[in-house]
């Protein structure tokens, strides 16, 4: 298999034991499963049990076939369509059949496929009720953006926007609040996150770029005492998450 073929159809591959398992608990449509010849043992079995009962089929395959796709497979790979977006209405819909005010995770420029994983992982466990993305410049859901997200992409709507300063305009005129991070705003833990929000995290180099900074009606920073002056996107986001989630728990 060609270095090339495999980046190219990299959205298609879900890597790992985690997203693998998650993504047979979703509707999401699997082709098949390729597993390692050598490691068919341990917590394996009852995701290849699974597989076989909704007749996937299962391929084993030399894990030399597997590092070529990806060196943290885990020992297996599934093979499915691409994860489908969603619109922005989809998520308000959501939130408004949970009976619960709207709260949207916004990655203006992410890059690492690690950190927009993580992000929405933390978005799924924190009860956010989905995430928007660019649809350029920014990572996309590939499979990397899958393996790191440990399955939470099966339970989270996704929707690409092709414009996000337009995308932040629209959930204002729908009585959302736009709250952004940047050191210059108030200590997170001083504003309420109780109502209907729209988290914007920045890039992992440059932040929120000034563009978008201009459409936040708020701006939420966490303070730092050590030597270095920023924390990773991922993890800055996850402690706001946390804290919308702590509010909306206390409501």
């Amino acid at each position: 298999m060609e270095k090339s073929k495999v980046l190219k159809s990299d959205c298609n591959f879900i890597v790992g034991r985690n997203a693998v398992k998650e993504a047979m608990k979703s509707e999401r449509v699997i082709d098949s499963i390729m597993v390692s010849r050598t490691d068919v043992s341990g917590s394996l079995r009852p995701i290849l049990a699974q597989a076989k009962e909704k007749n996937i089929t299962i391929k084993q395959v030399t894990k030399k076939a597997l590092d070529l796709i990806s060196p943290s497979h885990q020992g297996i790979i599934a093979v499915a369509g691409a994860k489908r977006s969603c619109s922005i209405e989809d998520i308000l819909n959501l939130a408004h059949k949970k009976n619960e005010p709207p709260f949207l995770i916004v990655a203006d420029g992410i890059e690492d496929p690690h950190n927009l994983g993580a992000i929405v992982r933390t978005a799924e466990c924190s009860g956010a009720h989905g995430v928007i993305i660019p649809k350029r410049r920014a990572a996309g859901i590939t499979g990397s953006v899958e393996k790191a997200s440990a399955g939470a992409l099966e339970h989270v709507l996704i929707a690409k926007v092709n414009n996000l300063s337009s995308a932040l305009e629209m959930l204002k005129s729908k009585g959302i609040w736009i709250y952004g991070t940047d050191a210059s705003g108030k200590t997170w833990v001083e504003e309420s996150l109780t109502g209907p929000i729209a988290l914007v995290i920045g890039s992992e180099g440059k932040g929120i770029s000034q563009k978008i900074k201009e459409k936040c009606d708020f701006m939420l920073s966490i303070p730092l005492s050590g030597k270095i002056n920023s924390l990773n996107a991922s993890v800055a986001a996850g402690i706001i998450m946390y804290e919308v989630y702590r509010q909306r728990k206390l409501v």
